[in-house]
């Protein structure tokens, strides 16, 4: 009535409705903002990225200093040669041969061609984190089963952001007396190598684990059987022979390698851990090539990679001086019951040569299959010069007569590549060149293309290029090529992410 009376009082009613309607439009951006935090995080046809930041603010790594002790053997620690400098905190790997730094970590969907962020989230840290810089790490693995989608990794209960060496300490209080980290920091310095399991409402579930003392798990699988199959590594101290005479408990050297775990899944990752939770496959696998000893237990099967295909496992060996640096299977999914006797295999084709004699002609980290005689095989190019030279980057090989043959790498665009201006906070980091690939995912479209996402392995003059800024990069190619011919020569990858300061790029999972 007021309004309608007098005029000028009309006027401002008028603003008062059009105040209103802009305060209700942002209340309900608000609201849309925060719903949007609340939504599925997986969107089909996105990507799936996991990444880490150091974060020198927090836990032990705030007060290194130069000087401060270090592991360095068994009975024995060292000073430190750098404080907590993000750019030459590295360097302590020079003196500390198990130096690392956990760091929390996130997970972000992004649009799989452009890269536009999604969503992101970050992992809770009171409950898991990850250790910058190590390399191997943070490997995704994307599944829908009948209760929705779950994207599985591995990482470390319990440590909290910026402990120092978590990725060599013992999973378990006490487990190995030799061990360099258990010396210096003592008995009660472990922490359980976990998987974990996302859903698509962001919720978390945590399998603890026995597995992977003295170093690190390096990615895990949710099996179209239920259960999880996990690749790591182990024993960072003296054990040198199989079995409980070698003086750790649980065995760190068959509790390493191709694990099969019975989901826990509880809400926290701060559980118990059933008797017998998990069983490694092929436990007491070991090569001899005379007329060398053999290699030390439980070193064979650094594996990394890991991904299921066909009704069998396939992982890779592409690191460390011992053993055999190549792709491995199992041509079923082992159980908890026949782990020990399922026997792991070279997948026929794929090479033979003693990592410790050659060098490494092949550094293999993660796999993809386009078809059942079409597999794709990143190379981290971080073996001898014939790796370097000619494997480093995408490997396409195809199934001919039951065997294995490489057919082309792809590297345009991607081997060489130099990124620099790489300045933060912390100063200018070294320039970093683009030496091969580490993690992997892909998609077949229906004309015969595959697309593949895959994360960079870098050469710098860090301390530990580990802690290089990488990126994710990715590339399409004729699945029925099997020349570099055609189209195929004019194949070059694009960058999705990065690089970007103080920050590494781990994992990627295409999201079907």
């Amino acid at each position: 009535m007021y309004c309608t009376t007098y005029p000028r009082a009309a006027q401002w009613c008028s603003l008062l409705a059009s105040c209103s309607l802009v305060a209700l439009a942002i209340s309900a951006g608000i609201a849309a903002a925060r719903d949007d935090d609340h939504r599925r995080f997986f969107d089909r046809g996105s990507l799936v990225i996991s990444s880490s930041t150091y974060d020198p603010t927090k836990g032990a790594v705030a007060s290194l200093m130069v000087g401060t002790l270090l592991p360095d053997t068994a009975t024995t620690t060292i000073p430190a040669v750098s404080d907590n400098n993000f750019v030459t905190v590295w360097n302590n790997a020079s003196v500390d041969g198990s130096f690392g730094v956990t760091s929390p970590i996130e997970l972000m969907d992004v649009d799989a061609l452009s890269g536009r962020v999604r969503h992101t989230l970050a992992v809770p840290t009171d409950e898991v984190v990850t250790s910058f810089s190590s390399k191997s790490e943070l490997g995704l693995h994307f599944i829908r089963d009948w209760r929705g989608p779950h994207l599985v990794f591995v990482a470390y209960a319990g440590a909290g952001v910026g402990a120092l060496d978590v990725s060599n300490s013992d999973a378990v209080a006490g487990q190995d007396p030799t061990n360099p980290v258990t010396f210096a920091f003592g008995n009660n310095y472990a922490f359980h190598r976990t998987i974990v399991s996302m859903n698509d409402y962001r919720q978390f579930t945590y399998t603890p684990t026995i597995n992977y003392g003295g170093n690190n798990g390096r990615a895990a699988l949710l099996g179209s059987n239920g259960l999880y199959y996990s690749v790591g590594n182990a024993n960072n101290g003296n054990a040198a022979t199989f079995g409980p005479s070698n003086g750790t408990n649980p065995d760190v050297t068959q509790t390493t390698g191709l694990e099969v775990v019975n989901p826990i899944n509880a809400d926290t990752a701060d559980v118990a851990i059933p008797a017998g939770n998990s069983a490694q496959v092929d436990p007491l696998m070991q090569f001899e090539f005379a007329p060398n000893p053999p290699d030390k237990p439980g070193k064979d099967n650094n594996y990394r990679g890991v991904t299921e295909y066909g009704g069998g496992l396939y992982f890779t060996k592409g690191s460390g001086s011992n053993g055999i640096d190549t792709v491995y299977t199992v041509d079923t999914l082992p159980t908890l019951a026949n782990a020990a006797s399922t026997t792991i295999n070279i997948v026929p084709g794929f090479p033979t040569d003693s990592a410790k004699a050659t060098g490494g002609d092949f550094t293999p980290f993660a796999v993809f299959f386009a078809n059942a005689t079409t597999m794709y095989a990143t190379d981290e190019g971080t073996g001898n010069a014939t790796d370097a030279a000619h494997h480093a980057g995408l490997e396409k090989w195809s199934l001919i007569n039951g065997t294995w043959q490489l057919d082309y790498v792809l590297t345009q665009g991607l081997i060489g590549t130099v990124d620099t201006n790489l300045t933060g906070t912390a100063g200018p980091y070294p320039n970093v060149t683009t030496i091969g690939l580490r993690n992997l995912t892909g998609i077949v479209d229906g004309n015969g293309r595959v697309t593949l996402w895959a994360t960079t392995s870098t050469s710098s003059a860090s301390g530990d290029n580990g802690a290089d800024p990488n990126k994710v990069v990715r590339i399409s190619d004729d699945v029925a090529a099997t020349t570099m011919t055609g189209r195929v020569m004019h194949e070059s990858f694009e960058t999705v992410a990065g690089p970007t300061y103080g920050t590494v790029y781990r994992g990627v999972a295409y999201v079907d």
